[in-house]
């Protein structure tokens, strides 16, 4: 029994003591220091070894300016345990009292520690680099480095060297470091990526240096190493022609690795570049004899070819689905094949029914789960085009069940909440939409934001929702290609609308519509109205950087062009278009090196 006893008593101090650690650390997070330092004097007096609760003693009693107390506790940790990174806690602790002859001292005495002896860099340089004094962590390091050449600190030097703005430096390092050591590559790119990404509005400095170090390595040394690199990088800006170079230098030397090629198709294709995607398809086509390859690249180049199709085309891409079934037959292998078909017949030639029987009959076939589900995502979507709701959404249903924490149990989801919209369900839709809010996939995630705030501004505005259910019909009717209709009812909403909250999402579809058919000044009408009369909109970006590409690419006028992409800039530093419209800006700006 006296041992149960015991056993309990330990557990319920260590109950009791991890409840504590909470306490003092929720003071000390929150800026309470006071209470802090009570809550961690009292943890400390319990366990006088732990590093961690002595540092947030120090720490909270600095912020308090107790400085002599803490300077006693220093000095006497420093004599109980030898740690050379108290000498640096003690500098500190003196800079602040303005005694910086005293800081040097005991920052010069740390230095002199990992001079002795180079194992106590790591203490020692983390130290410094907590406190900011990177003069001092680079010291160490490269004193360590010396002493020992078998320690390696590239990495960290490197980011010293960042955090100091010697950006050509920290290029340098990282590059050096990543050639001799591959493990290190990802780490590297994250660190490089940040930078990218991070730069300051206009200011591309750091990327035009990092291509010129790239570009210099691969010329002096011809490793292949150098073309992967430099296709990462072309990725980062999102220049896929660049990087399809770099992978085909690296498919001459390795023409067995058909992996990242085919990834960078995806990619480009994803983010609308189709001329680069289709490039790397044909390129894939005319040097590999793997047949999923094959058809991969030929299931491409023929949506490609449908997307842009007129109805006078069709029984040219009958003739090739025919050719391509006389090739590889009607089998699991031609799956690709078969969902690109069954859209064809339903979305196109507005046969839903043969639509739905080819992917009745692909279902027969053996498929991986997750064919399947592109299968039924396929069914459902093919249904909601015929009206059969009910269906699409069981569909739809049996894909997120399956795919829970999938992107393609997302996508399901997302598609699910659309049809209860487009039926005029706006209660169930809101639900869904606020629940995907947060999932992992941008698009999907910005999708059901957007969906989320249409519903909700308008259902405040207008209790009977009369606006929101004819924007729900006309969406459905742009689904399902009814351009016309669509067209009827959103010209018809700016003239009778109830509430103003409808009008700048009637105006983005209205210009959206006219921009894909080709009437690009009445898209700008459309998309300038949102610009000048809804400010507050969340689609002004969009019509912002829309009408940057129709000035661009369609009416030749790179100053208008510049100044839409400056306003996604400079006042939407997080909209989707960001990367994009920066690009863009530079390009026409004339910006070398990009």
């Amino acid at each position: 029994m006296k041992k149960y006893f015991w056993i309990l008593l330990c557990l319920f101090s260590l109950t009791s003591f991890a409840q504590n650690e909470q306490i003092a650390a929720q003071y000390f997070e929150k800026g309470d220091f006071e209470k802090a330092v009570l809550s961690y004097e009292e943890l400390f007096a319990k366990n006088p070894g732990h590093n961690g609760h002595f540092a947030r003693l120090i720490e909270s009693l600095q912020q308090l300016k107790q400085f002599d107390k803490a300077e006693t506790l220093l000095k006497e940790r420093l004599q109980r345990y030898k740690q050379p990174n108290l000498y640096v806690d003690l500098g500190y602790l003196y800079a602040a009292k303005k005694e910086e002859a005293k800081a040097k001292e005991n920052y010069q005495l740390a230095v002199e520690t990992v001079r002795k002896n180079p194992v106590q860099v790591y203490a020692v340089a983390n130290s410094f680099e907590k406190y900011v004094l990177l003069d001092y962590a680079l010291q160490v390091y490269e004193l360590a480095t010396t002493a020992d050449p078998r320690l390696n600190f590239n990495f960290q030097i490197a980011v010293i060297y960042g955090q100091q703005g010697k950006t050509d430096l920290m290029i340098e390092k990282f590059l050096d470091e990543a050639k001799k050591n591959p493990t290190m590559q990802i780490s590297i790119q994250m660190q490089l990526s940040r930078f990218m990404m991070g730069e300051d509005k206009g200011d591309e400095t750091f990327t035009a240096a990092l291509r010129k170090a790239l570009i210099q390595r691969s010329q002096k040394d011809p490793d292949i190493f150098w073309n992967e690199f430099l296709s990462w990088f072309y990725i980062q800006l999102k220049e896929y022609d660049k990087a399809f170079v770099q992978q085909k230098a690296i498919f001459k030397r390795n023409p067995d690795v058909f992996y990242n090629i085919l990834n960078l198709a995806n990619l480009a294709y994803e983010d609308d570049d189709v001329e680069t995607a289709k490039g790397v398809y044909e390129f894939v086509l005319a040097n590999t004899t793997d047949v999923d390859l094959i058809i991969d690249a030929k299931t491409f180049l023929l949506s490609d070819t449908i997307n842009r199709a007129k109805p006078a085309d069709y029984p040219a891409i009958d003739a090739n689905f025919a050719a391509l079934y006389a090739e590889f037959g009607r089998s699991a292998i031609a799956y690709p094949l078969l969902l690109i078909q069954a859209n064809f017949e339903a979305f196109n030639k507005e046969n839903p029914n043969m639509g739905i029987q080819i992917l009745k009959d692909a279902l027969k076939m053996p498929l991986n789960r997750t064919e399947i589900a592109e299968i039924k995502m396929n069914m459902a979507d093919i249904l909601l085009f015929d009206e059969k709701f009910n269906q699409a959404l069981l569909y739809y249903a049996q894909v997120s069940e399956d795919f829970k924490n999938d992107a393609i149990g997302h996508e399901a989801n997302l598609k699910a909440a659309k049809t209860s919209y487009y039926q005029g369900d706006f209660t169930w839709a809101q639900q869904q939409f606020k629940a995907l809010k947060s999932a992992s996939t941008q698009l999907i995630a910005n999708d059901a934001l957007e969906m989320f705030l249409l519903i909700s501004d308008n259902t405040v505005a207008d209790s009977t929702q009369t606006d929101l259910k004819q924007l729900a019909k006309a969406d459905f009717f742009l689904y399902r290609r009814k351009n016309t209709l669509a067209l009827e009812i959103l010209q018809s909403l700016l003239k009778n609308n109830k509430t103003q909250e409808i009008l700048d999402v009637t105006n983005i579809r209205l210009g959206n519509y006219f921009n894909e058919t080709g009437a690009y000044n009445d898209a700008l009408t459309y998309y300038s109205t949102i610009i000048s009369n809804f400010p507050e909109s969340v689609y002004l970006d969009e019509a912002l950087y829309a009408s940057g590409l129709i000035y661009e690419e369609r009416l030749a006028d790179a100053e208008k062009a510049k100044s839409f992409y400056e306003k996604v800039i400079f006042n939407h530093p997080d909209s989707i278009f960001f990367v994009d419209a920066r690009k863009r800006y530079r390009l026409l700006r004339g910006d070398k090196n990009l």
